[in-house]
């Protein structure tokens, strides 16, 4: 699945470190906003759990959002996945943000450990970030969507 055939305004996108809030955030002139899709609990994937070195039985919670900037449309699709042992953990805050960013905690006074893989999904590309944080292990995944890709070549094509 891995393909380096990436639209080359999404490669800065994929490969950037720290906040993806914030960054969308400037790119938007200050405008951001998560809608919250869904979240449940399931077993985590035999991919996931191996990236994280955690069972295979395991349970997760699992969160799906929208991210928006300054277009109707959005921007990322995002998922993130939790295992119980982080989420009964320092990770426990995260169940209870609602439609607030992942990343306005995450990278609050802290820079996380990151492992990073990108990939080509249904939906667009993707970078899985597996981070650790305050000894807790988690995923997430950020797809970066058709309308993004084309505010992206608007602005390249504006300049």
């Amino acid at each position: 699945m891995r393909d380096q055939r990436f639209p080359p305004e999404l490669k800065t996108w994929l490969y950037a470190q720290g906040s993806l809030t914030q960054q969308l955030t400037d790119v938007a002139g200050g405008v951001f906003k998560v809608q919250p899709l869904q979240e449940h609990y399931q077993r985590m994937t035999l991919i996931d759990s191996q990236w994280m070195k955690m069972p295979y039985q395991h349970t997760s919670w699992v969160r799906e959002s929208y991210l928006y900037g300054c277009d109707a449309q959005p921007w990322v699709k995002a998922k993130s996945i939790f295992p119980i042992l982080s989420i009964h953990r320092k990770a426990r805050l995260f169940k209870h943000i609602r439609n607030q960013p992942i990343g306005k905690f995450l990278f609050q006074r802290t820079t996380p450990l990151c492992e990073r893989r990108v990939l080509k999904l249904a939906d667009g590309w993707t970078r899985q970030s597996c981070y650790t944080w305050h000894g807790c292990k988690f995923i997430v995944q950020e797809t970066f969507l058709p309308a993004f890709e084309q505010f992206l070549q608007q602005q390249m094509n504006s300049k």
